[in-house]
């Protein structure tokens, strides 16, 4: 369909942006929320994705995603902490907290460690470990409450339609599923019933299988209905030509990215990043020729788009840069203890993640 020049004019009041502009920004807090274990810091960055949620969700199911993202990342912080106690720490201290009784295992099970002495350098240890992946699950619930995951499937290349829809269906299960089990919670309150406890969680369970698997038959039903699946024939030469460039591309990305996050990848894995990137999208270019499919009104990407991505973008360049300059403050030492201190320059790096909190436009509301 040809792009009429009102579609792509960006809307000046309430609307929707870009999801690929939330996830930049949510991706940056991530990989600057990858660079350190110093609490204070991680904390920061996960009172920035939390504020600009709070300042610019709006009011769709998937919007109230972030709490179980919250929660999640409590859960994998506290399950860390147990199995620090249970298990040991590989970090060895002489601040002893507790022993617990060491059960004894048999030979074939050396180097395993169950119960013991209780270090104060371990929980540190474990805590930090934790709480960084606690932030970056909480920037990617971020992510997922802000962006519709449908506008997001939209504005994927062709090439990527059929795993993207695998992806965005992925996401979306678990908001219904909390939906779904809201919704009968209240029924029952409206019948007089205990809607509190096990019990009562266990009986909405039959009909939140039941509505789950309704919704699969009728996304299948659409999806069918709509023609998807069917491609378009190409030369041969071409979609194996197309298959190696994105290989090829995304090898190189993942390897760059992964020298960009360690401390040895500074000098190679710049270029090898653009390489990767100028590979995969000419293999995703070429790749969306068997896509057959058309777009209605797409997702403008205007100033506050720029904007939004610019910030994320920001705030992981620099602190990378910081993490480089200044060590120290991005590890603090666990052996011996100290107290982490908060480096301000890293810390108005962060901030930068606020800009959304002004910049992004108000979502418009279901009610309106």
């Amino acid at each position: 369909m040809p792009r009429t020049r009102t579609a792509a004019r960006p809307a000046a009041g309430p609307r929707h942006l870009h999801p690929g502009a939330w996830w930049l920004w949510a991706l940056g807090l991530a990989a600057a929320a990858s660079r350190t274990t110093n609490a204070l810091l991680l904390l920061l960055i996960g009172a920035v994705a939390g504020y600009v949620v709070a300042a610019r969700r709006g009011d769709e199911p998937w919007s109230r995603s972030y709490g179980a993202f919250l929660r999640l990342g409590l859960l994998v912080l506290g399950i860390r902490m147990v199995f620090t106690v249970l298990l040991g720490s590989p970090v060895q201290g002489t601040h002893v907290l507790l022993t617990l009784p060491q059960l004894p295992l048999p030979h074939w099970a050396q180097g395993v460690r169950v119960g013991g002495a209780i270090t104060l350098e371990g929980l540190l240890f474990a805590l930090y470990e934790g709480l960084k992946l606690a932030v970056l699950l909480v920037c990617v619930g971020a992510a997922n409450a802000l962006a519709s995951p449908t506008r997001l499937l939209r504005a994927l290349p062709g090439a990527l339609y059929e795993a993207g829809l695998a992806a965005v269906v992925a996401m979306t299960f678990a908001p219904n599923l909390v939906a779904d089990v809201r919704r009968l919670r209240a029924a029952r309150r409206l019948r007089g019933r205990d809607d509190r406890g096990v019990a009562a969680l266990l009986s909405v369970g039959l009909p939140v299988l039941e509505g789950a698997l309704e919704r699969s038959v009728a996304l299948a039903a659409a999806m069918d209905t709509r023609g998807f699946g069917r491609t378009a024939d190409v030369p041969r030469r071409l979609a194996r030509a197309t298959a190696a460039l994105t290989l090829l591309g995304l090898l190189g990305v993942c390897a760059a990215l992964y020298g960009l996050l360690g401390a040895a990848g500074g000098g190679w894995a710049p270029p090898v990043l653009l390489l990767g990137l100028a590979s995969a999208a000419a293999g995703l270019l070429l790749g969306g020729r068997r896509s057959l499919r058309t777009r209605y009104r797409p997702d403008p990407w205007a100033a506050r788009e720029w904007l939004v991505a610019g910030s994320g973008v920001a705030v992981a360049v620099l602190t990378i840069w910081c993490a480089g300059r200044w060590p120290a403050a991005f590890a603090p030492s666990v052996v011996p203890p100290e107290v982490p201190g908060l480096p301000l320059p890293a810390a108005a790096a962060v901030l930068l993640g606020l800009v959304p909190a002004v910049a992004a436009p108000t979502p418009p509301r279901r009610s309106s």
